[in-house]
């Protein structure tokens, strides 16, 4: 079972141009060994073609493109909110339907898009945070990442190539991961989703600005199952009783 719940974040609003400088580099010569000389392991591949120091595999899907067009095309037709707060991750915040109302008052953006893994989020960085000079950003991916076969282990060196994009483009930015959630159609994977969550949550302890959240705990019953009042059909995907402990764990973090 999850340790307790609880939700956590470091002190934020960090500005600290030398070192953002310095980290640039640094992030685009990883990125780069990702695309240069040395050849990455192709989508879909094992666990064999982990990402090493300095690489990031390619996106898992091509078909991302499409989201990003859509997204462009929304900003085209409204306006995003000035310094929002960013949801970016897989169809769990895709599917948030109820995000502005349930964060009144908050300029909340959701770029979330459906089945997308942490290395696609570390490869559209741009178009789903940081073009919009967020306040906030919060991510949630890794799940697709563990049923598709990846490790816990890739799910952090992902994460840390994010994170340190998102860094380095965006000094102030309070940067939030949530939790993968348990659900019952999934939840042969929870204790590799569990091990991903405590990889991340110990790595971002040491990293300023950051926070980890635990939606996970609040989802799970009295003897460690995922609670079935929480999941439409498909055992999968949330209903608004889910969405409610998610809002509840964010919130806040938000005030």
């Amino acid at each position: 079972m999850d340790r307790p719940s609880r939700t956590r974040a470091t002190d934020t609003r960090i500005s600290i141009p030398g070192a953002a400088a310095a980290l640039a580099c640094v992030v685009l010569a990883l990125l780069a060994g990702a695309c240069g000389t040395t050849p990455a392991p192709a989508a879909g591949s094992t666990a064999a073609s982990a990402p090493l120091a300095g690489r990031l595999d390619p996106v898992s899907s091509p078909d991302w493109e499409a989201d990003m067009a859509r997204f462009a095309a929304e900003d085209e037709a409204h306006a995003p909110p000035s310094e929002p707060v960013v949801f970016a991750g897989s169809s769990s915040f895709r599917m948030w339907d109820s995000l502005r109302a349930d964060f009144p008052g908050t300029p909340v953006l959701n770029r979330g898009f459906g089945g997308s893994q942490v290395r696609d989020l570390a490869w559209h960085a741009d178009p789903v945070a940081i073009r919009y000079r967020p306040r906030v950003v919060l991510l949630y991916a890794g799940e697709n990442d563990i049923d598709a076969g990846r490790t816990p282990a890739q799910v952090l060196a992902d994460t840390r190539l994010l994170v340190a994009r998102l860094r380095t483009a965006l000094p102030d930015t309070r940067i939030l991961w949530v939790s993968i959630k348990p659900s019952p159609a999934r939840f042969a994977q929870r204790p590799l989703q569990r091990e991903a969550n405590a990889r991340v949550e110990a790595w971002l302890r040491d990293q300023p600005g950051t926070g980890y959240v635990d939606v996970a705990t609040p989802m799970l019953d009295a003897s460690g199952q995922p609670r079935s009042e929480l999941f439409i059909a498909d055992r999968l995907h949330m209903n608004a009783r889910g969405y409610a402990i998610w809002r509840d764990a964010i919130a806040p973090l938000l005030r």
